[in-house]
């Protein structure tokens, strides 16, 4: 048995958000083959290590907060997390940006110490991550905009694996956005059902 954590990170309503309704989808698949794992979800909205960003005021006192601590804690008691990446503005939200900010904390998650050559060595090697990412422009459109990798890049710093990212692109333009969350999201089943096999 597996224990598994989600983060939620959109800005929207839950009801309008396509990243909520991807997860939910991912989540009912994995479940089907993963009947007996244990499912944590937090709403990043709703948490200090979400809402709590680096500023040049807050930056003496950010990586001792209780919190940044406690959620090094659980990513390292964790065996799989899954994060819910939709884009704003060419970016993660911000609520994603900021937990990135608190959980990369030198000689917790990550060390320059035991490195031979010089590079960082991740120090949470027990984890795979899932990325469920959304954006409103089809893929290749604005080659800048690579919000999933950014989070795949920043977190395997960590020392984090990835399984492949699923990707529900396009959602503002053309038959998609007719489209409800739900609709959307099934266009790309199968997609869905290859990460949560695995996963």
């Amino acid at each position: 048995m597996s224990k598994v954590l989600v983060l939620k990170t959109t800005a929207q309503a839950d009801e309008v958000s396509n990243s909520v309704a991807l997860t939910k989808r991912f989540l009912e698949e994995y479940k089907k083959l993963n009947p007996n794992d244990e499912i944590i979800e937090i709403d990043l909205n709703k948490e200090e290590v979400g809402t709590s960003i680096l500023t040049q005021q807050s930056f003496p006192t950010f990586f001792q907060q209780p919190a940044t601590i406690d959620y090094i804690k659980l990513l390292k008691s964790v065996d799989k997390l899954v994060i819910a990446c939709p884009m704003y503005n060419f970016s993660t939200p911000v609520t994603l940006k900021t937990f990135i900010d608190h959980v990369s904390l030198a000689n917790e998650t990550f060390s320059y110490k035991y490195s031979k050559k010089g590079d960082a060595i991740g120090l949470i090697t027990n984890l795979k991550a899932q990325i469920l990412g959304v954006q409103g422009a089809p893929l290749g459109w604005y080659t800048w905009g690579a919000h999933t990798q950014y989070v795949e890049g920043a977190l395997g710093f960590l020392g984090i694996k990835f399984n492949k990212t699923v990707l529900l692109a396009g959602v503002k333009v053309g038959e998609l956005a007719q489209l409800s969350p739900e609709q959307r999201v099934e266009t790309i089943i199968d997609d869905i059902k290859e990460a949560a096999r695995t996963f």
